[in-house]
């Protein structure tokens, strides 16, 4: 496949977003940037919350994870689905009874300050980490498909990238990136269809004779029931519920998203909506994945895990195959990049910097501001892409799920602690117990075998965190003073 060829492709795409920027993001404000003016249609935020819900890691890792652990990624999704019925009737009702633009601002008003910093910055920790291993996976693959025959350096490819995405979230924010991800989301599923369509076609199989092939191989394993095991139905499943609690429900850029829905109504609609639609686009993922080992075999390819999907697209299918893998890749890329540095400068912006609650900045000032941020966002994503690039692991899902059961533990635990229980927590002693609590799990993830024996720790790392933080706030703090009557 001509690497010319694949680079225009890039730039057309590109240059369609930019019209649709340029269209979404006209006469932006701060307010626009932040929250969408608390006007998106929530069909919209839905469908798009699928392509950053799944990201590029999605796309790549979930096909390529089959070999190695069957379908056992099922578990987590039905985990997921949980988890969104969470969000929608316990956490949305909440954000929108507050009127919260930064949904850190819940813990100033239940904790205090030190609370709530607290969460802003973990919120930047994961969420920098998590769409940094995301964007190099996806970057990493152009660069071997395309720039390398350019002789381009990674470091710049990276760089290009994220100007793209800078300048069509420069302006719009939310507004924008709410109908970009709808239409990169509706990329996206295209061709996973196409790609199945395409693979059963060629090897001449039936769905039915397919999935037949794939039992035969052991690839179509869900549930599994050794509880010691990674990969125990349980540990995923509740894993997996905690994990969209956190990295949905507690996470700014994606609830972000979800609160510039005008109404309650229509944002649990969205969240209802994806979790339905979820469902079922993991489980086309899984089959492709099957489908993909099922053809690597009959082609006598030997790639595996992250590289499966890759190789086969791009070296063992026709050039029309290579160009709709690139624009499906490419359209799993932008979401879950677009979406982070723009929560991110937001986040930054209202709670560490506090524009929106001081009083001297005008319209304009928090304006320059706000871009001065995004710029700098842009530029530390650089950096953590080519610190990936250097480590180089071989499954960056698992990488991301490991990052965010170390980064999101503190605020699932301070989260819980205040919408469960009515008490009084010591501010000042949060940040202490939200550093403490990663580091005691570090602890336990290291030395396990001596500390569990047999027993090995997989997705409810998260669920320890989060019962550490919650502890700890529990013993530094005492009862709420009854109201006089």
């Amino acid at each position: 496949m001509s690497p010319i060829l694949l680079f225009s492709i890039v730039i057309i795409y590109f240059a369609v977003l930019l019209l649709v920027a340029w269209y979404t993001g006209r006469n932006s404000s701060n307010e626009s940037f932040f929250i969408g003016n608390r006007n998106s249609n929530w069909m919209l935020v839905a469908f798009g919350m699928v392509g950053t819900s799944l990201s590029g890691v999605t796309f790549v890792s979930v096909p390529g994870g089959v070999a190695t652990t069957a379908f056992s990624y099922f578990q987590v999704m039905l985990g997921y689905f949980l988890g969104y019925m969470v969000i929608a009737y316990v956490l949305l009702p909440l954000y929108y009874k507050l009127h919260l633009t930064s949904i850190y601002n819940y813990l100033n008003d239940r904790f205090g300050k030190a609370s709530y910093k607290t969460g802003a910055s973990f919120f930047i920790l994961s969420r920098t980490l998590g769409a940094t291993a995301r964007l190099y996976l996806v970057v990493n693959i152009l660069q071997e498909a395309i720039m390398n025959q350019f002789n381009v350096p990674f470091w710049v490819t990276t760089l290009v990238i994220l100007i793209m995405i800078l300048l069509y979230t420069f302006e719009g924010g939310v507004k924008t990136i709410v109908y970009t991800d709808t239409m990169q989301t509706s990329c996206m599923l295209l061709g996973l269809v196409i790609c199945v369509i395409y693979i059963l076609h060629t090897m001449n199989l039936s769905l039915g004779d397919s999935f037949t092939a794939m039992i035969n191989k052991h690839m179509t394993q869900i549930f599994f029931t050794d509880p010691d095991d990674k990969s125990f139905f349980l540990k995923q499943i509740l894993g997996g519920m905690f994990i969209t609690i956190t990295m949905t429900g507690m996470d700014q850029e994606m609830m972000q998203k979800n609160i510039s829905v005008k109404t309650l109504k229509g944002a649990q609609k969205n969240v209802v909506t994806l979790s339905f639609v979820l469902l079922g686009v993991i489980l086309l993922f899984l089959f492709l994945g099957g489908l993909l080992y099922l053809y690597a075999d009959f082609l006598h390819v030997s790639a595996i895990g992250d590289k499966i999907f890759p190789v086969l697209a791009l070296e063992h299918m026709p050039a029309y195959m290579s160009i709709i893998f690139i624009i499906a890749l490419i359209s799993a890329l932008f979401p879950s990049a677009d979406g982070a540095i723009t929560a991110l400068t937001s986040s930054f912006c209202i709670d560490i910097l506090d524009i929106r609650q001081r009083g001297n900045l005008t319209e304009a000032q928090q304006k320059k501001t706000r871009q001065k941020v995004h710029l700098v966002v842009s530029f530390i994503f650089l950096l953590f892409v080519l610190l990936f690039k250097y480590i180089n692991s071989a499954s960056m899902i698992s990488v991301i799920l490991v990052v965010a059961s170390y980064t999101y533990g503190p605020l699932l635990g301070l989260f819980s602690f205040g919408i469960l229980t009515r008490r009084r927590v010591n501010d000042a002693v949060v940040p202490v117990l939200a550093v403490a609590a990663p580091l005691i799990c570090l602890f336990l993830d290291t030395y396990q075998a001596k500390v569990l024996g047999d027993y090995k720790i997989g997705l409810e790392l998260l669920v320890i965190n989060g019962l550490l933080m919650f502890t700890g706030l529990l013993l530094f703090s005492k009862p709420a003073e009854k109201k006089l009557l």
